[in-house]
């Protein structure tokens, strides 16, 4: 795909403001057009969990129709799933590597098919490497300072104690920007890094709500809500909420479903995960 070069009149406003800005920027694919944009870089661990996937999927899919763009470093892990995920619910995502935008200097190499996608869907993948640069240690906290600079938040999912992950969590705070953390398990190496930075004072998040409200966007009500939530519901998601009329037992609603049962606690535990019904006494309700 075609590597431009950007002009400086058209470099985002908010990297001319950092004590570093960059000196020439690549760019694959265009700039988000659209006027009161606010960009959201969402970072965390290459070694995940399932906790930290599931996490990650479910607050960006509860941005879905703000006019956030998903900002992240394409590296393996979180940063990939969370632009996949961005693409999935509608958002525009933007990438910053650690190298050059070129097919020979790209990384990581795994995520190459990934470019089109983005680019397809209104994104954009932007370095400040020349396109035949080839990623080095030093080259991925260069591009953190990028990723925090053109945001208004970065949000945290995830981190070791000893993590570049921290890397963008310093640069945000002296960037003057505000840092949210999804808090973890305390027996998880993965949340040493979050907790901490929760203890110093990042802003904890445990929902889109959350996230939204830190951007400055006015939390839906509950009845707007679960409105939106039901509006992308799957035909077995639509069933489920026509048989939950009442409160029914797990066993009774699967039986219900008609479905093999692995596929029916598959559909009823995507339903947990995205908060359209929960389980409570034995029995399954909407939420």
């Amino acid at each position: 795909m075609e590597i431009k070069k950007l002009p400086k009149k058209e470099f985002p406003p908010a990297l001319l403001e950092i004590p570093q800005p960059p000196e020439d920027l690549w760019i694959i694919g265009e700039l988000p057009k659209e006027k009161n944009l606010i960009y959201l870089c969402v970072v965390g661990s290459r070694k995940f969990t399932s906790y930290g996937k599931e996490t990650c999927e479910k607050i960006i899919a509860g941005l879905k129709g703000y006019p956030i763009v998903i900002v992240s470093g394409f590296a393996m892990g979180i940063d990939t799933i969370a632009h996949k995920k961005a693409m999935q619910t509608g958002l525009i995502t933007v990438v910053f590597p650690g190298s050059g935008l070129s097919d020979e200097a790209i990384y990581p190499k795994t995520n190459v098919r990934l470019i089109r996608e983005v680019v397809e869907s209104g994104g954009c993948l932007i370095s400040e490497f020349e396109p035949d640069f080839k990623a080095t240690q030093w080259s991925f906290p260069m591009r953190n300072r990028l990723m925090a600079g053109i945001s208004k938040a970065v949000l945290i999912i995830e981190a070791e104690e000893k993590s570049g992950t921290l890397i963008t969590a310093r640069l945000t705070t002296e960037y003057n920007r505000d840092l949210l953390v999804v808090p973890g398990s305390i027996f998880s190496s993965n949340s040493k890094g979050t907790n901490k930075l929760i203890k110093q004072g990042a802003t904890p998040v445990t929902c889109a709500e959350d996230v939204l409200e830190a951007l400055g966007f006015e939390k839906p009500k509950d009845e707007e809500k679960q409105a939106k939530l039901f509006l992308d519901l799957s035909p077995e998601e639509k069933k489920v909420v026509a048989l939950l009329r009442e409160p029914m037992p797990r066993d009774d609603l699967i039986r219900a479903m008609k479905m093999p049962i692995p596929n029916a606690n598959a559909v009823l535990s995507i339903m947990e995960i995205k908060e359209l019904i929960k389980e409570e006494l034995g029995e399954i309700r909407l939420a």
